[in-house]
């Protein structure tokens, strides 16, 4: 595999070539409404998106693991790119998301209102993402600690002297929100010491064909709109030209939907996950 590094303000492109495919966690989808979160062959997610589109019911189990190694506590004192740190672990990661195509690694410290504190599902293993409230959150890949457990105290800790790496959350569109990659302690660590989590973002970026094609539009469209204004209508030529400024700084940054690759066994087979994910729920 290969990866190939671009630096942007506020994020890192990257380009990843030669990866085998499909990577070992992935979304899985059969019939528009059925999808799965597979890690090395095994789901841990199973959702299903209502028949009138008005939300997404979840079921997690036990036994995600972060693509991420366990940060040190003398790491989160040092101040490295955590950028292309979280690159580098994730492009060897041998359980991550990474496929061909290109990626984006994006520095969030806050996410859209309520993300974190009204939209984290804190039940386990069962959650709803509720889009006729406006659902925008963060998923949880396993049950959250307490803010009192002894790991979360230490981060808790580096919270308050502001050194607390960042949390690694996936973008996933069909679920119109984010999962957590990594740093589920350090999520409920700050938001226990009334603290926005600082995040990288990763998300799967809009490819060259796609993005010169934008720029091509959104570059015709300013020439025509241009070409319309008289010379002497200098503030509405000025305003347009901040305007195409803006959208054309802003294709870098375009991101496409979430792979999914289909499930094996169709509905079938996510019918007979469930009953399974069910059933091991109920002996615990």
């Amino acid at each position: 595999m290969r990866l190939s590094r671009e630096d942007l303000p506020g994020a890192l492109a990257l380009t990843v070539t030669g990866r085998a495919e499909p990577p070992s966690l992935r979304m899985e989808m059969t019939d528009g409404r059925r999808m799965l979160l597979r890690q090395d062959g095994r789901a841990v997610l199973l959702a299903r998106v209502d028949a009138d589109r008005d939300g997404v019911a979840l079921l997690r189990r036990a036994g995600y693991r972060s693509p991420l190694p366990p940060l040190r506590a003398d790491e989160a004192r040092r101040v490295p790119d955590r950028r292309h740190g979280y690159a580098g672990l994730l492009a060897d990661a041998p359980d991550g998301p990474l496929h061909d195509g290109r990626w984006l690694l994006a520095e969030r410290s806050t996410l859209p209102y309520g993300a974190w504190r009204r939209e984290l599902p804190r039940t386990w293993p069962e959650a709803y993402l509720d889009w006729v409230a406006g659902w925008n959150g963060v998923v949880p890949l396993r049950p959250l600690s307490a803010a009192d457990a002894p790991r979360v105290k230490a981060y808790r800790r580096q919270a308050r002297e502001g050194v607390l790496p960042p949390v690694l959350l996936w973008w996933v569109s069909a679920f119109d929100g984010w999962v957590v990659l990594d740093g589920h302690d350090r999520a409920v660590a700050a938001l226990a010491e009334d603290q926005e989590p600082a995040s990288l973002v990763l998300m799967r970026g809009a490819d060259d064909a796609t993005r010169a094609s934008v720029l091509a539009a959104t570059t015709a469209y300013y020439e025509e709109r241009m070409a319309a204004l008289a010379p002497e209508e200098e503030s509405a030529r000025r305003m347009l030209a901040r305007s195409f400024g803006a959208a054309a700084l802003a294709v870098p940054y375009d991101e496409e939907a979430t792979r999914a690759w289909p499930i094996p066994g169709g509905p079938a087979e996510w019918d007979t996950l469930m009953l399974q994910f069910r059933h091991e729920h109920d002996r615990y």
